[in-house]
Parts: C-alpha cells; structure tokens; sequence
C-alpha cells in the first residue's frame, strides 16, 4: 500500500510540476492558453452588462450610405462638411475617425486643370482667372483639414509588424507622440516595437488635435480580440492608441503617466507596466501596455447612426450633443469586422468604443504580475490536497471532494471577477483538479482495485468483501502474504449434532436446501466478526481470526460470532419447522493460540488455512460440548483474552492426544447482559465444583443435587451429581488431580 501511495504521489507531483512549469511560462502549453480564453470568454459573456452606453455614438458607413453616396472613399469636402455639421449643429464633444486619410483627394478634378494651367492653356487669361477663382473650392484635402483646425479631432493609423514592412515602410505623417520613453526603461519594458506605419496626409494629420493607432499586434491565437495596446513603442517614443487618444481628448487631459512596477534586488532588476493615468482615471494593463476589452455585450452597445441619416439631417440633434463620436464601418467590403468574444462579426469601431467606455467607467478587467503567484500557490495547494487525501477516501468522497474544489475555484474566479475586476486564472486550476481526479480514480480502478481483484479472487470465498476493501487500505507483503507464517489468532470449530440421521430422514435434494439455508446463515455471523472460512467440511464450518489482516481482538470477534451462531440459529428453527425439516441443533468449540496460516496444500491443490495444537483444541472442544450438553466450550485462552463475559467453568480436561489438562468453560454472554439470578446460580455452582475437586463428596453432592432441582435444564449439574455418586463407592486414586480425561474426539 505504501508503495502504492508513493506512485500516486509521484504521478501527482509530475502533473503539478506540468502545470507549474506552464504557469511560469517555462514549458508553454497552447492547449492550456486556449482553455484560459475559453475561460476568460464564459465569464465575460455570463456578466455582461449588455446595456447601451449613449455618451458615445457611432457614426457608420453603412451599406445604407454606401448606396446613397457612392463607393468609398467620399470626397474630402462632404467630410468636411460632415465635420462641420457635428460640431456646429449638433455640438458633439470629440470626434474619432477609426478610418485612414493617406492618399490625396483628386476627385474635384483640380490637378487635370492645373495641368492644363501649365500646358494647353497656359495663354489662356481668362482660363487661368477663373481657375484661380475657383481653385480654393476644388482643393478638397485643404477644405477637409480646414474642418479640423481647432477642435478635439483625431485620425487614426496603423503601425506595422517587422513582418509586413516593405518598400514602402513609412507612409504619411504620425502624430505627434505622447512622450519619449526614458533611457532608463529602454529594452526592460515590454512595449510592441512596429517597424513602420501607414498613416494620415501631413496636411490633414497637422491640422487635427492629434491620432491613435487603430491595429492591434496582440490578437491572441485563435484570432478573437480579447485585448489591444493602448501605447506602442516607435523609435524610443510612445504612441497611443485611438481609443486612449479620444478618452485623453474627452477628458481634457494633456498628459500620460506611465505607471512601472520597479523591484531591485540581488538577484536582478525588475521592472513592468501596470498601469497608465490620465488625471484621476487609472488604465490597468498588462507587461505590455495591454488593456483587456471591456465588452458591454454584442453589437449595438452604443448608438449607431447611418452616416447618410446625418447628411439628410435626420438624426435627433439631443442624441449627438456632447457626445464623443467614432465614425467607422460595419460594411462587409470595407474589412473592419472582427472576431471577438461576444460576437464573431463585429465591429473594429466599437471594439475603440467599449474601451473609451471602459476608461470613463473605470471597470477595465485586468491581471496583475501578482496573478502568477496566486496560481502558482493555488496549483501547490491543489496538488497537496489531492495527492494526500484521494488515495485515502472512497470514489464517492473523491468526487464529492473534486467537486467542491472545482465549484470553490469557480467561484472565487467570479468573485474577484465582479468584486475588484480581477481576471484570476480559471482553466488552470481546474484542469489540474480534473488531472488529478482522473489520475487518481484511474489508478485506484486500473492499479488498486487490480490488486483488490487479485485479493478478492484470493480469499473472497473466506471472508467479506468489507475484508478485501481493509485489506487493499493496509496492503503491503507481510500482511497479506499466503507464505506459512505463525501468529497468535483464534478458531472455530461447528458441527451438527445428530447430522447422520437427519441426512438418512431426508432426499438428497432436500438435504441440500436444508445445509444451504443452514449454512449460508452462519457464514454471514462470521464474515460480519470479521472471521474468515477456512472450510465446510459436510454439517462442520470451521472458521479463523486474525488472518489474512492481523486482529488485535481476534478472541472476542470470534466469542461473539460464536454466541451470534447460536442466536440465529435458533431464530431459523420455526422457518425450518415450517418447512417440515427436523430442529437443527451445533456444537461450537473456540480456542486462541499460536498456530500456522498459509497457502497449504500440494501441487495439486492449494489452500489457505491453519495448523497446530492450538486448531486441534478448538476442534476437540466442539466434540466436547455433547459430554457437557453446552452449545459452546471456550478454552481459558479466550476466557482470560475476554474478560467481558461471564463463564461457567465447566471442568479441567485431558483430550485425546494431549497430556497437559486443559480448563474449559461455557461462555454465559456479556457480563452487564446476565441475569443476577444467574449470577447467583452460577456462584452456587462454582462453589460446588470447588468442593467436588476437594473430594468432599457429601458436600458436593448435596449442592449439585439442590442446583438439579433449581434448574434441571442444565445437564452439567446431572453430569457432576452422577460422577460424585460414582465416587463416593469408587473413590478416584490419591494422586487424583481433578482431571477428567477424555479418549474420544
């Protein structure tokens, strides 16, 4: 059993170690990441809040619009009009355009004149007159810049990965950054370093209060948006994302401080972005300047207006004032839908808005470098709990135990969730108690109960299955060895009285349902003292304690399957009578000692069982119970290791084949349970035996004689009355010891 329990708990520290290692990033398993998203998407699609955040409106090119105003992209003079509407009619706060501006508008047709300008009509006066006239209306990307001057607008970009830089690496002008990073962070922070950017026109990116990126280089690997940098690092300065660039724009802040977490010690130098702060608003992010999404729910968590709905000025003016105002796309041919953990279509538009909305909320999940501690001592304190109590609780206890673990993760994972807007690892924890669950309930089916089967197989015809199931918990080579080996243990010896003439009275099949509704009675009292059966031999049972598990209590187990015997038997005497089948009556003899037990037998046929004086005792004993006319003798190895009951002592004996006398007795039942006239009675009769060993024969014949009269039941006082008569004419020789011997078995 021990080593048993060693494998377990070294396949245990295996798979903790796994997931230890996994935890720290030291051996990454992807089948685990994608658990944890799994996760982390159960409990943000179960706390949505799914209600509509009006303070923030999308304003969409839709198809709608696409139909009405022609492919994209429009002309840059209906932009400015569009810009000029929002803030001068309907009085919004901030404008966000998720929408790139990098190539020039020639679709007024200004460069064609200009080109004839300098060419075919180039003498022409009045043409070039009227071409200076009209040149300040056809310079749309002048007129559109125009419209951003002086009002909280920002572009947007995108930066590019190492991977998607070509030629054409640096298109357009970035907006002015957020800061320098200092020389001290360079290379120990772990912000996402692009390569290069596509961005907005100089003349248009100038013009505008500033701008954000819009890509995101950290789309987890099953391609959802759980979460987006807000800053990226571009040749040592940080640029912001749109979604921080509009919050920092809606709520007047000029600055960006940069929260690091910064350890020293001699083991190294540590330092890691926790958060960022725009005035009193704090943004958790991750090591690398990450914020989880905080999604509100699927589509249309924010007011979306059709863009075309505004230029036919059919939009309610209450529903835009001060609100901040993303124009984007939910056109399927402009490739700005995404896979998200809410919806798999859904717009990158109002993925920038729940952020904006998560930051003026202050409700943005995030996990903290002090997660990783917590997971690596829940993981510890899983696996020591499972490695020390699974292989010691039944399969019902393991599952409940399992369960409770399982449910006490779960919810500590919800709590933080919704308490503090924690993301504690969920999947984790939990495939490590499910692991160890299946390790353990496998190993005790495949493993243990193989060793239960073999025990079973074994000595499941000797004892009850409750044996074999203690057996398997205390399992090692000693105590279940089927080698011969001495110990001190008890037997029993039955037998029924009168057995030939009942057989002869009965048909054989008849006889046959007599022994079985017989014996399977008896074996039950047995197997329930813990006893195992060592043989039937015909009408006998013959039964030991104290093998194969070793039993401190082995005397009193077998005494009160003995006196049980006798009890349930006599309960099945009226179903026997009713069935026309004679009263059955035993003779039980019981004896402790030391004695063989093993495998014993020939090459031909194996069995466990017992040998040595101590066994033939206990079978002369029953032989003895019909001289006495007792149900049960005892040997005073079982009185003095049972103290307990009250015993008659029945005589001091030589039986056949040993010289050395032998006290027996007849077990009355426990002492607290027999009568007080017993009691009295049996005191009478003991003081009778004492002077019957003086050889004070007038003495002893007048007690035996008044205990005849009091209870002429008891065969034993007729016994001792008959032999005082014999000796008081036949006086037994000098030397007479009290011993009675017997000659027969």
């Amino acid at each position: 059993m021990i080593r048993q329990q060693s494998t377990r708990l070294l396949f245990s520290l295996l798979i903790v170690l796994v997931f230890l290692l996994h935890t720290a990033n030291l051996f990454p398993i992807s089948f685990l990441q994608k658990l944890e998203n799994v996760s982390y998407d159960v409990r943000l699609n179960t706390t949505l809040p799914k209600t509509q955040d009006r303070r923030i409106v999308i304003l969409d090119i839709d198809e709608k619009s696409l139909a009405a105003l022609g492919r994209w992209p429009w002309s840059r003079n209906r932009m400015a009009t569009l810009v000029d509407n929002l803030f001068d009619k309907y009085q919004i706060k901030v404008l966000g355009f998720d929408i790139l501006f990098a190539e020039q508008d020639t679709s007024s047709g200004l460069p064609l004149l200009q080109q004839l300008a300098r060419e075919q009509l180039h003498d022409n006066p009045a043409f070039l007159q009227q071409l200076e006239q009209l040149q300040p209306q056809l310079e749309y990307d002048q007129l559109f810049a125009t419209s951003l001057q002086g009002r909280k607008i920002l572009l947007s970009y995108y930066f590019k990965g190492k991977d998607n830089v070509d030629g054409h690496s640096r298109i357009g002008q970035l907006p002015t950054a957020i800061s320098e990073i200092p020389p001290l962070w360079r290379g120990r922070l772990l912000f996402k370093e692009p390569a290069g950017y596509s961005a907005n026109l100089a003349q248009l990116q100038s013009a505008a209060l500033g701008g954000g990126f819009f890509d995101n280089p950290l789309v987890d690997i099953d391609g959802i948006f759980r979460r987006v940098p807000l800053l990226q690092l571009f040749e040592n300065h940080l640029y912001e994302s749109l979604a921080l660039a509009v919050a920092r724009a809606a709520l007047n802040e000029n600055k960006v401080q940069i929260v690091v977490a910064s350890n020293k010690d001699k083991q190294g130098d540590y330092s890691a972005l926790e958060a960022i702060k725009l005035g009193n608003y704090t943004i958790p992010v991750d090591a690398e300047a990450a914020v989880l999404i905080p999604y509100r729910g699927p589509q249309n968590s924010f007011p979306y207006i059709s863009i075309i709905d505004l230029f036919n000025d059919q939009v309610d003016e209450k529903l835009l004032k001060d609100a901040i105002v993303l124009v984007g796309t939910t056109a399927p041919g402009l490739l700005d839908l995404r896979s998200t953990p809410v919806q798999n279509i859904y717009p990158g538009v109002e993925i920038h808005a729940n952020i904006i909305s998560g930051i003026l909320n202050q409700n943005i999940k995030h996990q903290p470098a002090y997660t990783l501690g917590y997971t690596f001592l829940l993981l510890i304190l899983i696996g020591l709990i499972m490695s020390t109590l699974l292989p010691k609780i039944s399969p019902l206890h393991t599952s409940l135990l399992t369960l409770a673990m399982a449910t006490t993760i779960t919810a500590m994972s919800f709590y933080a969730w919704n308490r503090w807007n924690l993301v504690l690892p969920m999947a984790t924890p939990l495939l490590l108690t499910l692991s160890l669950f299946i390790l353990h309930m496998s190993y005790g089916f495949f493993v243990e109960s193989r060793s239960k089967r073999q025990l079973a197989r074994l000595f499941g015809q000797y004892i009850p299955p409750e044996l074999v199931d203690e057996m398997d918990q205390h399992l090692d080579d000693e105590v279940i060895s089927l080698e011969g080996q001495s110990r001190e243990m008890s037997v029993l010896f039955s037998d029924v009285r009168g057995f030939t003439p009942i057989s002869e009275g009965l048909e054989p099949k008849e006889l046959s349902q007599l022994m079985n509704a017989f014996l399977t009675p008896m074996t039950h009292t047995i197997h329930k003292h813990r006893g195992t059966i060592d043989k039937y031999m015909g009408d006998a049972i013959m039964a030991f304690w104290g093998a194969p598990l070793k039993d401190k209590q082995h005397a009193e187990h077998a005494l009160n399957s003995a006196m049980e015997m006798i009890e349930t038997l006599e309960g099945m005497q009226t179903d026997f009578q009713a069935k026309g089948w004679p009263e059955i009556k035993i003779g039980i003899g019981l004896n402790s000692g030391p004695m063989s037990v093993g495998n014993m037998g020939s090459e031909f046929r194996m069995a466990y069982t017992v040998l040595g004086d101590a066994v033939n005792l206990s079978s002369r004993l029953e032989g003895l119970t019909k001289t006495y006319g007792v149900n049960i003798i005892v040997s005073d190895n079982i009185r003095h290791a049972v103290p307990s009951y009250l015993y008659r002592k029945l005589d001091q004996v030589r039986v056949k084949g040993k010289q050395q006398p032998v006290a027996i007795y007849e077990p009355l039942g426990q002492k607290e349970q027999v009568r007080s006239s017993i009691k009295s009675e049996l005191s009478r009769y003991h003081k009778a035996l004492r002077l019957y060993q003086r050889q004070q024969w007038d003495l002893a014949e007048r007690e035996f004689f008044a205990l005849t009269q009091q209870n002429s039941a008891c065969y034993v006082y007729r016994l001792y009355l008959d032999r005082v008569i014999y000796f008081k004419t036949h006086p037994p020789a000098t030397e007479w010891d009290g011993v009675f011997s017997h000659h027969k078995k």
